[in-house]
């Protein structure tokens, strides 16, 4: 299917929604946050969606997110750069998102990275370990190939990971992320598109909750 009937189908189904709903598009735009010319846009086909458009979608209009996310054609591989830069960080949506394709066991994946994590803060204390991070973190990203909220707040951890006034501690913990990025076996394989790098997402979320505490 081309990217034009892709967004054709994904114009109809909101459109038919918002009717269901009874709601215009400026009173989505209140629900969502999201501004009304950028609803009209997608709606109209002149717009490519983003993941986090299709989640407030979801929330607002009462469908499930995998409906939105077939019929927006992200299942097909066209846009895997888009997506990646979009994975969200909470571990709440990741689990939904899990949950709605039925791909994956939704806790054995959380309880892996939990188990991979800790193997790999005790890996971020040694000579190797550190070596790997320094050396490939950036050639990692550049392999990934995008950038957005996912990235960024890796790129932030690899800053702190190398500031000499981070505790070692603290280091640990942020190298214990940045080598899951780096070196991870895939639970969640990457040809389990878009949902490849979720895994990774979730490692981050993991940490930073660490961190916070």
């Amino acid at each position: 299917m081309s990217e034009k009937n892709k967004e054709q189908d994904l114009g109809l189904l909101l459109r038919s929604l918002l009717k269901e709903h009874s709601l215009s598009m400026r009173k989505l735009s209140v629900l969502t946050g999201i501004d009304t010319a950028t609803i009209s846009r997608i709606v109209n086909g002149k717009q490519q969606v983003k993941l986090n458009h299709l989640q407030q979608f979801s929330y607002h209009l009462n469908i499930s997110l995998g409906k939105l996310i077939e019929a927006a054609g992200f299942n097909h591989g066209e846009r895997q750069g888009e997506l990646r830069s979009d994975i969200p960080y909470s571990v709440v949506t990741i689990q939904e998102i899990l949950k709605t394709f039925n791909l994956i066991d939704t806790q054995f994946t959380m309880d892996r990275v939990e188990q991979e994590l800790a193997k790999y803060e005790q890996y971020a204390r040694t000579e190797e370990g550190h070596r790997i991070i320094c050396k490939d973190f950036k050639t990692k990203v550049e392999q990934v190939g995008s950038v957005g909220p996912f990235i960024e707040q890796l790129e932030q951890m690899y800053i702190e990971y190398c500031d000499d006034e981070t505790l070692i501690t603290e280091r640990a913990i942020l190298g214990s992320a940045l080598l899951y990025f780096i070196l991870s076996a895939d639970i969640i394989p990457d040809y389990l598109f878009p949902f490849g790098y979720l895994d990774d997402a979730i490692a981050v979320q993991f940490v930073l909750n660490r961190l916070a505490k």
